[in-house]
């Protein structure tokens, strides 16, 4: 409530007092918080102040396991901390909570199609702690930035839980090739890279060819189901190419580059790409 007296004596007599009291008003316990929002803390901190796991890659690179913690990356003055993206990866902004004292610059490596993306971070002096938010076109980095006098980290990295899936799939697929129809082809000669992308009860497991024919593999739970009708992309149009079902596996009578599998109309269509070469 507001500070208020009631007659004029009133004033008088406690001019003084009232004149050192505080007055009591709205907002003045605005830093206490409720049990929700401390729970958030508690839960944004501990997420924060987790270790996680970092390992050591290629010439001497840090490397986080993406969305396991938020990474603290340690930086120095006059020395730059170089913060690589996943190649394809396009930033679309970088926000610093410390816009005086630290610096980003962009930079790119690797040849047109496969590029990547560095941020280039720069403290202005030791002592500093702020954090940083990336977007991209694939994830947000969720990412603290410390400065030390002479300790730094010259190159850090990401590992993708999607890409570690990728290469275990693909290590599976070639694990039991004995048992994947391919027209009698090594399983050394069929191509497993195909990159799968959409969301479907019935996403295919895996997809590979063998340079004539492309085979496509669901879930056991789509046999005796309706299987997702095929297009193939070719010059910007979708078309029709021979394929036949059978059990889970759809074969395909054509090398596909991309191709799109399509289930159900209107706002129920499901809708799965697939792409040659990732």
């Amino acid at each position: 409530m507001t500070c208020q007296t009631s007659t004029a004596a009133t004033v008088l007599a406690l001019g003084i007092a009232l004149a050192t009291a505080p007055c009591l008003v709205p907002g003045a316990h605005a830093q206490d918080m409720s049990a929700n929002e401390a729970k958030g803390t508690a839960i944004s901190g501990q997420w924060r102040g987790s270790r996680g796991l970092v390992t050591k890659g290629p010439d001497g690179k840090v490397v986080f396991l993406y969305g396991e913690v938020q990474p603290s990356v340690v930086c120095s003055p006059l020395q730059v901390c170089d913060i690589e993206l996943q190649p394809g990866e396009i930033v679309r902004d970088v926000l610093l909570g410390d816009t005086v004292r630290w610096k980003v610059e962009p930079a790119t490596s690797g040849a047109v199609g496969g590029q990547a993306i560095h941020l280039v971070v720069k403290p202005s002096e030791p002592g500093l702690v702020t954090s940083m938010v990336v977007t991209t076109s694939r994830r947000t980095y969720h990412i603290q930035l410390k400065s030390s006098q002479s300790q730094y980290m010259a190159r850090v990295g990401f590992e993708y839980p999607d890409d570690v899936s990728a290469k275990l799939a693909d290590v599976n697929a070639r694990l039991e090739a004995s048992a994947i129809p391919g027209a009698g082809v090594p399983a050394e000669q069929l191509n497993f890279g195909y990159s799968v992308s959409g969301r479907a009860g019935w996403r295919p497991t895996r997809v590979y060819s063998d340079g004539e024919k492309t085979y496509i593999q669901f879930p056991r739970s789509l046999v005796g189901q309706d299987a997702p009708v095929l297009f193939v992309v070719s010059g910007g149009q979708n078309r029709i190419v021979n394929y036949r079902i059978k059990g889970n596996m759809m074969i395909v009578d054509y090398n596909v580059d991309r191709a799109v599998l399509v289930s159900g109309v209107g706002w129920k269509q499901e809708k799965i790409t697939i792409k040659r070469g990732g």
